[in-house]
């Protein structure tokens, strides 16, 4: 069966069409190293004009996910930002909407999932939140895709959290992580990489109300930036 790509609102194209793009490398499994179709026929399949999707591809390539070749044409560098979403949330199509809604979800789990990680985290447990933490920072200053160990930080803290419910719940994350980050667009590089510290040294420190209050700012920052950019697309 053939996978159905969606039209999308007008207002919101270049971040939408990013995630169509991705789950089309997705679901029609193009490897890495091979060649995207032209600009004309991905227009078509997506129903945008050919601006849009040079948008779309040029923030990709910024993202460490596509290459653009001059002369030979759009290829895929990486994977990795082809998040598993068995829930289906990332076809959303009004996708400011549905990382309001995954901030819902998220301040009401993650601040309590990071104070239960400091109860019930091992050392070993915490040191590597604490290397997750630095491989972040240090891939987001170096302007590199970080959105993977982003994902596989707060991943972390819910395995740590010792409840197997919020396991399951862990791709929820996953697509939340990936919809802000999508959105927000490297906005919030300092506010990102302090709250990340300040979550991760709290865990190490055990101190259960650090945590959960640096993970409630750390959620806010993301809310209020898409706020702002909703505001500026209307």
């Amino acid at each position: 069966m053939a996978y159905r790509y969606e039209k999308v609102n007008q207002k919101l194209l270049v971040p939408q069409i990013e995630d169509q793009l991705m789950m089309y490398i997705s679901q029609e499994q193009i490897a890495i190293g091979s060649k995207l179709p032209s600009e004309y026929k991905l227009a078509e399949i997506f129903g945008v004009g050919r601006s849009t999707i040079r948008e779309a591809v040029k923030s990709l390539v910024i993202k460490g996910i596509l290459e653009v070749k001059r002369g030979s044409g759009t290829f895929v560098k990486s994977t990795g930002m082809v998040v598993d979403d068995p829930l289906g949330l990332a076809q959303f199509e009004d996708k400011y909407r549905l990382a309001m809604e995954l901030f819902d979800v998220r301040i009401l789990l993650e601040p309590e999932v990071a104070a239960a990680a400091c109860k019930n985290a091992n050392d070993e447990e915490k040191e590597h939140i604490k290397e997750l933490c630095d491989e972040v920072e240090r891939l987001y200053l170096e302007g590199k895709n970080h959105i993977q160990k982003d994902m596989e930080f707060h991943a972390s803290i819910a395995k740590c959290s010792g409840n197997r419910v919020v396991e399951v719940l862990i791709p929820v994350i996953h697509t939340a992580v990936t919809t802000f980050a999508n959105l927000t667009n490297r906005k919030l590089i300092k506010e990102t990489i302090e709250t990340h510290r300040e979550i991760s040294d709290a865990i190490l420190r055990g101190d259960s109300m650090g945590a959960k209050c640096a993970m409630i700012m750390h959620l806010t920052y993301n809310r209020q930036m898409i706020l702002e950019l909703s505001k500026q697309k209307q």
